[in-house]
């Protein structure tokens, strides 16, 4: 084996020794063009597949293809995790994420739920000031404030437009504050192949659980209303369908691995203005899709939205350096 490829083996297999933050920010900026690709695929699948079929379907995959990769590619096993709880609770974070994003995916256009998801540099610094003391000063407390109003503006709550489905982003970006928090402070010396097979697994067992729960021991009453989060094992999948789902595996774990990579690399304040690319890419892919345009309050409040989490992102990293500053 060359140098070249035992170096590349252990940055896939090792864990960050020292920040690269460009190499971070075109990682970011790859991977998300990737999952607004899959996120449209979702969309594509949500009238054929329930949730909890499609989740156990695309885990399986993931799996497979990770072992794939580990063994045949790599020629290794899978690094155990340094900090098994670490890796659980970040996975779970993870999923809780993605379940509830993927849950609003039928329902909303995929611009209004990326500018929901997108509040989680918020939720970051919230959970930073309550979680690990960090304070909050009046100014990233206004940015804050100015990047909820946004969402209030998308969501249009009180208004015709508004559903209780549209509140799913906002847990999903609750959830991806803590997935962003336990990667940096618990899980930099992980290998992300390490930490996408804990996702997967862990999405196995939730796609399991909710197939099973909704194929044979429950039956909602909105089940007809609600097909693809209230069913369980949908008859009928095309061979189109499932071709649809290991694209969305491949896209899904290239861009977690590469995501993953990302925030041990580099701090989440430098990486957040990189990251609001995704809503381009999502209004973009939606365009390319279904023709759809975002009317004027949805463009304003995403412009709020992105405007306030980088100038979050933004005093962090100021106060960050100078608390090194004085250390």
């Amino acid at each position: 084996m060359s140098t070249s490829e035992t170096s590349k083996r252990h940055s896939l297999l090792g864990g960050v020794a020292e920040d690269r933050p460009a190499r971070a920010a075109t990682l970011m900026v790859f991977a998300l063009f990737m999952l607004g690709f899959q996120d449209s695929i979702v969309k594509l699948t949500s009238d054929a597949v329930s949730l909890w079929q499609f989740q156990l379907i695309r885990a399986s995959i993931n799996l497979g293809l990770l072992i794939v990769v580990t063994r045949l590619i790599l020629g290794a096993n899978c690094p155990p995790p340094k900090r098994v709880w670490a890796v659980a609770l970040r996975s779970m974070f993870l999923v809780g994420a993605m379940l509830c994003f993927f849950a609003g995916v039928p329902f909303l256009n995929l611009s209004d739920i990326a500018a929901g998801l997108y509040v989680f540099p918020l939720f970051v610094a919230l959970l930073s000031a309550i979680l690990l003391g960090e304070r909050v000063g009046p100014r990233r407390i206004a940015a804050i404030i100015v990047g909820f109003t946004g969402t209030l503006l998308i969501l249009k709550p009180g208004t015709d437009g508004f559903q209780l489905v549209s509140l799913m982003p906002i847990g999903a970006a609750l959830c991806y504050a803590g997935t962003i928090l336990t990667t940096r402070r618990l899980c930099r010396d992980e290998s992300p192949i390490t930490l996408s097979f804990g996702v997967g697994v862990s999405f196995l067992i939730v796609g399991v659980i909710g197939t099973v729960v909704f194929t044979f021991v429950v039956a909602p009453a909105g089940a007809a209303d609600w097909p693809y989060l209230l069913t369980g094992w949908r008859d009928g999948i095309t061979w189109w369908i499932v071709g649809l789902i290991v694209a969305c595996s491949c896209l899904n774990l290239t861009a977690n691995m590469m995501l993953a990579r990302a925030y041990q690399s580099a701090e989440a304040s430098w990486l957040a203005p990189f990251d609001y690319s995704y809503i381009v890419f999502a209004t973009f892919w939606g365009y390319v899709f279904w023709q759809h345009i975002p009317d004027a309050l949805t463009f304003l409040g995403m412009a709020m939205i992105a405007g306030a989490g980088a100038f979050v992102a933004w005093r962090e990293k100021v106060a960050s350096e100078r608390a090194a500053a004085k250390a």
